[in-house]
């Protein structure tokens, strides 16, 4: 298990994180998203040992990941940018990793490598934005890590290669028990695969919670009623958000269930209806503060 324990973190004097507390467990797909500059890139940097931080710790299986040379071993982290000398050859890179990680599975490296068909005889500076970030993926998979980080790992790809490179997170879970810890902004990839997610807003984490639970709980209510009713009437648990257009109430609620329907229900609604909400949908309607975020919808 990762235990992120009232982390906090400034640069020059601005504060990038703020008390954050997080619980990843052991063979998980874990998400973090966030608006841009929220401080997603800084925190992945604290789990992988790169930022020491004055304030709270990362603890990985009861041991500190701050300048412990064991704890990094077992990480693998792929940059959202080329982190690589541009004057290696690409083989040269493969001679770096067998000799710095004891674990390093060159064998397993050739067999991704069909997938990702990456040149061993070209120069990193010779490579694309797509192929630097093929060749970090599949070098952090390479080393058998028990944790993987990765910092926008589909940025470059093509539809097929995401899809593929997917399908190699999940089997890594499923046959390995590797926990992975993902930063994007491509949210529909991240519901497909992830089965926790943490949203990130301002260098605090606003909303932390199960993909599996987001969707039965999570729903968007559309109400009407026939006798008046008034905003204030429907304070109802769970409630983050509502708005109303004539008799028609847009209602967003965290604790959708029968309870929550019967709550509605002696108002004597019109009508009922309940939308699934997807990853998306919910990062916008829990990060967005305008008021007319029906917009976004329309």
């Amino acid at each position: 298990m990762i235990e992120v324990n009232n982390l906090s973190f400034e640069i020059e004097g601005k504060q990038i994180l703020k008390n954050i507390n997080l619980k990843i467990k052991e063979g998980k797909i874990f998400g973090i998203i966030g608006p841009n500059g929220v401080g997603k890139t800084t925190l992945l940097r604290c789990l992988t040992g790169i930022y020491s931080s004055p304030s709270g710790c990362i603890i990985y299986d009861e041991q500190e990941v701050y300048d412990n040379i064991e704890v990094k071993s077992k990480i693998g982290y792929v940059a959202d940018e080329n982190i690589m000398q541009t004057n290696f050859k690409v083989s040269d890179i493969l001679k770096y990793y067998r000799y710095s990680y004891k674990d390093f599975n060159e064998e397993k490296f050739n067999e991704l490598n069909r997938t990702f068909n990456i040149p061993l005889n070209k120069y990193i500076f010779q490579l694309s934005k797509g192929m630097k970030m093929r060749l970090s993926i599949v070098l952090a998979f390479s080393i058998n890590a028990k944790y993987l980080i990765l910092d926008e790992p589909t940025s470059g790809l093509d539809a097929i290669l995401k899809n593929k490179l997917l399908k190699i997170f999940i089997d890594e879970v499923i046959e390995n028990n590797t926990t992975i810890i993902i930063s994007s902004h491509h949210l529909n990839e991240l519901e497909r695969i992830c089965d926790d997610v943490a949203i990130l807003d301002d260098g605090i984490i606003t909303y932390e919670n199960s993909v599996e639970n987001m969707k039965n709980k999570i729903r968007k209510i559309q109400v009407a009623f026939n006798e008046p009713v008034y905003e204030e009437d429907l304070d109802l648990k769970g409630i983050f958000k509502i708005n109303k257009v004539g008799r028609v109430f847009t209602i967003i609620t965290d604790e959708y269930d029968q309870n929550f329907v019967k709550s509605l229900r002696k108002f004597n609604p019109l009508f009922i209806e309940e939308i699934d909400l997807s990853l998306e949908d919910v990062f916008i309607y829990k990060v967005d503060k305008e008021e007319n975020y029906e917009k976004v919808f329309k």
